[in-house]
């Protein structure tokens, strides 16, 4: 007996809204260990609400001293580098420097991709530098 062919099924809107807000959950948590502020609600370092331009993770104050990078965040099948960086740059704002954190996330757990991380070369050695000298 043959089998039928799977038809691939498409990610409705609310569930890719939901996995988008889960990253930038992720990512603020992130943020907040390394820095030591809480994240959250009403805090200083807090996930984008839909609906919202700009950066992925809100960064307050104290926040965008100790982590200065405007972050933009992209869990998708589907990948498309350069249009992200575009999206990076713009949303910069008046920060110094932006992060592109991506993943990849399908159906099935062993097709997920770990996130990763994507910033300027110049920028990237010069932290190489920095630590360097310590």
């Amino acid at each position: 007996m043959k089998k039928k062919p799977t038809k691939k099924r498409r990610i409705t809107i609310r569930s890719a809204k939901n996995k988008a807000v889960r990253m930038q959950n992720d990512i603020a948590q992130m943020i907040s260990e390394l820095t030591g502020i809480p994240c959250g609600k009403d805090e200083l370092i807090q996930g984008r609400e839909m609906g919202q331009s700009g950066v992925d993770v809100k960064l307050i104050g104290e926040a965008k001293q100790k982590f200065p990078y405007a972050v933009e965040a992209k869990d998708q099948m589907r990948w498309s580098v350069p249009g992200w960086l575009q999206q990076a740059q713009e949303n910069q704002g008046d920060f110094d420097n932006w992060l592109l954190f991506c993943q990849r996330t399908s159906r099935l757990k062993k097709d997920k991709i770990s996130m990763k991380v994507v910033m300027e070369a110049e920028h990237f050695f010069n932290l190489l530098k920095q630590l360097k000298g310590k």
